[in-house]
């Protein structure tokens, strides 16, 4: 008897939703976390959004998880490259500081030496917080056997609601 109460109960709390209801938010502990980030990105500048995922992230750390002990790793191997080199800092002179700030919260920033040589770079061509190894995709793999979570990064054109709205005025009748 008791089963069949509680089926019913189940059964008429999944009819009384709707598509009116409210979504939930799941603020459950994140504790400590080991993530590698893959950059492949198009368009240089396409790094500011990309680093604004890794500071996403520490936040939510900081908010929900555990900051002390966890670690993000950004491997790259796109054209973020020209961003990454010293080289370049007169095109990008706050990059710098940007990246001095992630690192200082525990984010290590790795270089694929294929795309910086592909790109006209050696080694010593990067700033002093970038390691650059032999291969994306090998150090990938190496941090993955290490037990990282793997998140690919990929950048896109985002939208606001109310650029949404504008391009759906139905919503709005």
């Amino acid at each position: 008897m008791k089963k069949l109460l509680c089926s019913l109960l189940f059964c008429a709390g999944v009819a009384w939703a709707g598509p009116e209801d409210m979504s939930k938010f799941d603020d459950s502990p994140l504790g400590v976390q080991k993530a590698v980030y893959q950059f492949n990105l198009e368009k240089p500048e396409d790094l500011y959004q990309a680093l604004g995922y890794l500071n996403n992230h520490l936040n939510g750390l900081k908010e929900f998880g555990t900051l002390k002990g966890s670690h993000i790793v950004m491997v790259a191997h796109g054209n973020e490259l020209h961003m990454l080199s010293r080289l370049n800092r007169a095109a990008y002179p706050d990059i710098y500081d940007r990246l001095k700030a992630l690192g200082d919260l525990g984010v290590s920033f790795r270089v694929c030496r294929n795309a910086a040589n592909f790109r006209g770079y050696k080694p010593g061509d990067f700033y002093d917080l970038v390691t650059v190894v032999p291969a994306a995709m090998t150090d990938l793999a190496k941090w993955q056997q290490k037990g990282y979570t793997y998140i690919s990064g990929d950048v896109i054109n985002r939208s606001k609601r109310v650029e949404f709205l504008q391009k759906h005025p139905e919503i709005l009748d």
